[in-house]
């Protein structure tokens, strides 16, 4: 197979765009992460951050790579509905289901036919040990937007991508796509935590989709910010021109994906993994989900319903720290000082009080 078949495959297992980049060390990129990292904006998270020297260099994933065949698949944008009655919070698009699948597929066909030809490959999908944004954009996929996403002419920044790593000697599918950005800056103004501090640049100390994957406690400055967020945050992509335009109606959800916060509150550990166990959550804890969903609640909550005042009062008895704190800061947000005045003995309670 070559380059042009490859890319003719790809587009016939259903892939959004198909590129072929060298496997030569990402070395700007290696820059880039170690730079941030000192720096401290990687916020403690892993990912490609965990082993730059491994996730920006192919060869370390398959030694004597030669080539990286890179795929794109989009998944619907969200458009936003009337508001639910019941207090709910927002969930990033790319969450709604397992858009991973049919790329995995694609690229897994791929992977198959090289092999065929006596190639050997390693399939990088959702994987953290390469930086597939800058093999997507070496590849000619697309230009790197201000807000660090990778944007496809005609796609946007609403797709998922994902790599074969080969000892194929493929030739490159297509030059880098230049710039597409401009004078545009609307994704930095529209963060709602300022977290895009200069283009291109991810302070995720700020970002409120990291933040809602971070473990531990949700950095107080953030928490009216997060608004109805439960997981992740689209806003970067919600403003940007060419997703707008990118996103026709027939790719479009019908309506924003949410979750109800009273209900998602109410469920036992079992159910919250069954309903979003594709969700990166640390060490497979559905309390994370229980603290996201408690400062939402306290953010587009009503103090006067009783069965939010009785889930607030339930979760300010919890044995958990962690869900009593941030209990404690949403009764305070709705006005509920009754149920504070009753929990001041607490002193998790108390420090929260006390902030």
């Amino acid at each position: 197979m070559n380059t042009d078949d490859i890319v003719r495959l790809g587009r016939e297992l259903g892939l959004d765009a198909v590129g072929v980049a060298k496997a030569e060390p990402f070395t700007r990129t290696r820059a880039d992460l170690d730079a941030r990292r000192a720096a401290g904006q990687h916020a403690g998270m892993g990912f490609t951050y965990r082993d730059p020297a491994r996730s920006t260099d192919p060869t370390r994933l398959l030694p004597g790579a030669q080539s990286i065949v890179v795929g794109a698949r989009g998944y619907p944008a969200p458009r936003q509905a009337k508001a639910p009655d019941r207090p709910s919070g927002r969930i990033a698009a790319y969450t709604t289901e397992d858009h991973y699948a049919p790329l995995r597929t694609a690229l897994r066909e791929i992977a198959r036919r090289l092999k065929g030809e006596g190639w050997r490959t390693r399939l990088m999908v959702d994987d953290n040990g390469l930086v597939d944004r800058e093999a997507a954009h070496r590849a000619g996929l697309g230009w790197y937007g201000k807000s660090s996403n990778l944007l496809l002419p005609g796609h946007g920044s609403w797709f998922l991508l994902g790599s074969v790593v080969t000892s194929a000697p493929l030739e490159p599918a297509a030059e880098v796509v230049p710039d597409g950005c401009g004078s545009c800056r609307r994704c930095l103004d529209g963060c709602p935590t300022g977290a895009i501090v200069a283009p291109g640049v991810v302070d995720a100390r700020r970002c409120l989709s990291w933040l809602l994957q971070a473990p531990g406690d949700f950095p107080r400055e953030h928490r009216v910010a997060l608004g109805d967020r439960l997981y992740g945050c689209d806003d970067c992509q919600e403003v940007c021109p060419p997703n707008r335009r990118a996103a026709a109606p027939e790719m479009t959800t019908a309506v924003a994906p949410n979750a109800e916060l009273l209900e998602l509150l109410a469920a036992s550990d079992t159910e919250l993994l069954a309903r979003f166990g594709r969700w990166y959550l640390p060490d497979r804890d559905p309390d994370q989900i229980r603290r996201n969903a408690l400062l939402v609640l306290g953010n587009v909550g009503d103090g006067t319903d009783a069965e939010t005042v009785a889930t607030l009062e339930r979760y300010l008895a919890h044995p958990r720290d962690l869900l009593r704190s941030h209990a404690a800061w949403a009764a305070r947000r709705l006005g509920l000082d009754a149920l504070l005045d009753a929990r001041t003995s607490d002193p998790v309670v108390a420090a929260e009080l006390a902030q």
